[in-house]
């Protein structure tokens, strides 16, 4: 028996009193699948160790999604990418469906760009002349894989072909048979046989087990070499746990399994490829067949840059080499002339940035704590893996908008001008920010962080008032006092000095000055090549600002807060090391 799973009814909540329902989707029309019921599964306790054999199918099935297939050079640029970057194994085309395709694998064979170690696919229906065309265009061709395929669901098999179950395994024992004979036809290729039961998803699995063992046993005394079988789920019709249930279902019980090769074909609608890929692998896969970023009909085919990327995170091999994975996408997209969006796993644009304060200050924190460790392992909240092994830097982390707190844009300021502030300062300019944003009502890029920051603290309005000369380094808060006091007639204490040697690119003393003008703080920076000329640009940055500040108050105020002792410190900035 099949467990079900028990529902409870939920509590009512406030937006439903009062309101009608409208009335429910038309469900009743569609029926659910029925569990295969494997109740002895092993694959949950398995865990990935190593990679599976990658098939990618860019140029066959990817590109026959396409609304402007590739063409020649399109796809040339695709298959050089693909076996850059490691693949073993790729679908070149579907020799009858048009010519494009057949020029392809002879463009392929005639120019010698076949790596040795690199195996192609074509595939063809169960159809004598379509076997026959499809061989003859391998001529040439060291190692190639020859999938035959037929529909095998019931839904096909009644409505498409009006055959019985006898008259569909007779047809595909038939197309086998002719796949056998035509093995040995090009002198000098080796064919690899494989048999799909196309929608294997849709089909009874006792009867989809029936046909490839029944081609298996057709193949194994005759075939010259390792023998395949790929499992497609043309439609994904149900959730990844029962297709990893079918899928070593047939492992199980598939004949000659020591020297066939079980395959799968996974694709996305309802949006499980992924996962369903994953527990395939688990449940006895050896092989995955599916796309760069997962084009392909519908929703697409499986895309195997997150399955590689998935098993990389946790320490495994993927046995691809993405450490570019920017170029990556690049020629895929200008090959498919589709845009990978921006929140795809792994690659897109904004999947090793947050906006979120809590979040970016979570990285910044993580990143620091990393410098500072002999630690090799990456730990590093919200990124699962360090984007520099990817091609990223860590300048896209962080961008700032009006979610953006603190702790982001003191990431922001340190990573790209090297520049530490002070807690309260950080705190002073997320609030300006925090209206900067709110009144442009986008992102705020890192040019212009800096430019409120240099307009706000570094080099504030001169304000029209006489100024002493510069300060010595080391000034106590009480001559500093005295010193504002006689160039900007101001009664001032000085609550803070911070004195840090910025990194890349500034290279320079930089010295943050917090000023107290009757109980209202005013910061300014200084930064230049000697710390007596960077103290003496902070304090009159803060001096400027607060005497801007008194201008537009109701009446004159300047009344000096209570002095506190000041302590000023030093540190070294380690911006260029977080870089």
């Amino acid at each position: 028996m099949t467990a079900r799973l028990a529902h409870r009814a939920l509590p009512a909540t406030p937006g439903d009193r009062g309101v009608q329902r409208p009335g429910p989707m038309n469900m009743h029309k569609y029926r659910p699948y029925t569990p295969i019921g494997l109740p002895d599964r092993t694959w949950p306790d398995r865990r990935a160790e190593h990679a599976p054999l990658w098939c990618s199918v860019d140029l066959r099935d990817g590109n026959q999604a396409l609304a402007d297939p590739m063409d020649v050079g399109r796809k040339r640029r695709m298959f050089d990418l693909l076996t850059g970057i490691g693949f073993k194994e790729i679908e070149v085309g579907y020799p009858t469906a048009s010519r494009d395709d057949h020029a392809f694998v002879r463009h392929l064979v005639d120019t010698g760009a076949i790596p040795d170690d690199v195996v192609v696919q074509v595939m063809t229906p169960m159809r004598e002349e379509f076997i026959s065309r499809t061989v003859s265009s391998l001529r040439g061709v060291p190692r190639a894989v020859l999938q035959v395929f037929n529909p095998t669901s019931e839904v096909q098999r009644r409505l498409v072909f009006r055959k019985d179950r006898a008259q569909i395994l007779r047809m595909a024992l038939e197309g086998a048979e002719q796949a056998l004979r035509l093995q040995d036809s090009l002198p000098g290729t080796e064919i690899y046989l494989q048999y799909a039961p196309e929608s294997y998803t849709q089909t009874e699995p006792e009867y989809a087990l029936e046909i490839c063992n029944a081609v298996l046993d057709l193949w194994a005394p005759r075939a010259a070499h390792t023998l395949r079988v790929n499992l497609p789920a043309t439609v994904e019709v149900f959730p990844p746990q029962e297709f990893a249930d079918r899928i070593e279902y047939v492992h199980r019980n598939l004949l000659h399994r020591e020297r066939t090769l079980l395959s799968v074909h996974p694709h996305n609608d309802r949006g499980s490829g992924v996962a369903a890929a994953e527990l395939a692998v688990l449940a006895g896969a050896d092989r995955v067949e599916g796309t760069l970023f997962g084009n392909g009909e519908r929703t697409g085919n499986v895309c195997l840059v997150t399955l590689a990327m998935n098993l990389f995170s946790q320490g495994v091999d993927p046995m691809l080499d993405l450490r570019d994975i920017d170029a990556v996408r690049r020629v895929v997209e200008s090959a498919n002339r589709m845009p990978v969006p921006a929140r795809h796993p792994w690659v897109g644009d904004y999947v090793y940035t947050s906006f979120a304060g809590s979040h970016q200050d979570a990285i910044a924190k993580g990143l620091r704590a990393r410098s500072a460790s002999e630690e090799d392992l990456w730990d590093v909240p919200y990124l699962p893996v360090d984007p520099q092994d990817v091609g990223r830097d860590y300048k896209a982390l962080i961008r700032i908008n009006t979610q953006s707190g603190k702790g982001g844009i003191a990431h922001l300021l340190a990573t790209d001008y090297g520049i530490e502030l002070p807690r309260r300062l950080q705190i002073d300019f997320a609030a300006v920010m925090q209206s900067v944003c709110e009144r442009t009502g986008g992102e705020i890029t890192s040019d212009e962080l800096w430019k409120h920051f240099a307009d706000t603290y570094v080099r504030p309005g001169v304000g029209g008032v006489e100024e002493s000369g510069p300060l010595r380094a080391g000034r106590s808060p009480e001559e500093i006092e005295a010193w504002i006091a006689a160039g900007h007639g101001l009664r001032a204490t000085v609550e803070g000095l911070t004195v840090t040697r910025s990194g890349e690119p500034l290279n320079a003393v930089t010295v943050a000055c917090e000023l107290v003008v009757d109980s209202r703080t005013h910061w300014g920076v200084g930064m230049a090549d000697d710390e007596a000329e960077a103290l003496t640009r902070a304090v009159r940055a803060a001096a400027r600002t607060a005497t801007e500040t008194l201008k537009t108050l109701p009446e004159p105020l300047g009344i000096a807060a209570e002095p506190r002792t000041v302590e000023a410190r030093t540190t070294q900035s380690h911006a260029s090391e977080q870089r």
